[in-house]
This record gives C-alpha cells, structure tokens and sequence, in this order.
C-alpha cells in the first residue's frame, strides 16, 4: 500500500475528525473526497409566462377571499385550479370572486423550493412591468 506524508497540521485535523475509535484516517479523508450533494432538481414541465413573469412549473398560487383561501398551481405552462387551465392570472381569480379583477393584486405565489409566499404583484414590479 502506498503511504502519503502529511505535516502535523493536517494530523492533527485529521484527529479532531475522527468520530469514532473504530473510524480510520481514510475514512476521514473518504468523507473530506466524497462529492457534494446535488441541488434538488426542479421540477420537469414548463413554467407560466404572465405578462413578463415567468413561474416555474410546480410554483404555488393562493388568494383569500371573503375570508376563504383558494389555491392554484402551475402545471405544464399554464395556472391550474381545479383541474381547468389558465392563460392569465386575472380569469381564475374573476370565477373566485364572481367579478371582473385583477389577479395580480389577489394572487400569491410559493415558488418551488421556497417557503415564503409573496404577492405576484411585487414580481411583476420587479420585472419593470406597470400597476
């Protein structure tokens, strides 16, 4: 077996590493070499473009109304509530509230990996587009 010199430095890391009597120097350093863990993937399908601002596939819609939230979810290109499409953000949100809206000053968003929520809105802002 072929051996490697290291300077103490490096020895004496190698010892505050090992966790256990029975753990070795190589398991250290297989540990140290082992490749770091991938980013989770997105989701596969194709993100929601409303005027400008793109959701990806997967990114969660709610809104409150008269004092119920309702829910929506991007899927393959286009906002999904209740099993029926959308191209836009505002004709879900007029079968919500039974009248013509804006949907971008009901709708919230969860993008995919994330916790927060946040008005779409702010997004649009963010992207230069006009209230």
């Amino acid at each position: 077996m072929k051996q490697i010199e290291i300077d103490f430095d490096v020895y004496k890391m190698l010892m505050a590493m090992l966790e256990t009597e029975e753990m070795t120097f190589s398991d250290v350093i297989r540990q140290l070499a082992k490749p770091p863990t991938p980013a989770p993937r997105q989701a596969v399908g194709k993100s929601f473009i409303a005027d400008g601002v793109e959701f990806p596939h997967g990114t969660d819609f709610r809104m409150r109304h008269k004092g119920q939230w309702f829910t929506a979810k991007v899927s393959d290109g286009c906002l999904v509530r209740n099993g029926k499409g959308f191209s836009s953000v505002s004709k879900p949100a007029c079968e919500i509230t039974s009248t013509s809206v804006n949907g971008w000053k009901y709708w919230e968003c969860r993008l995919p990996g994330h916790t927060d929520w946040q008005s779409i809105d702010t997004l649009r802002n963010r992207n230069g587009e006009r209230r």
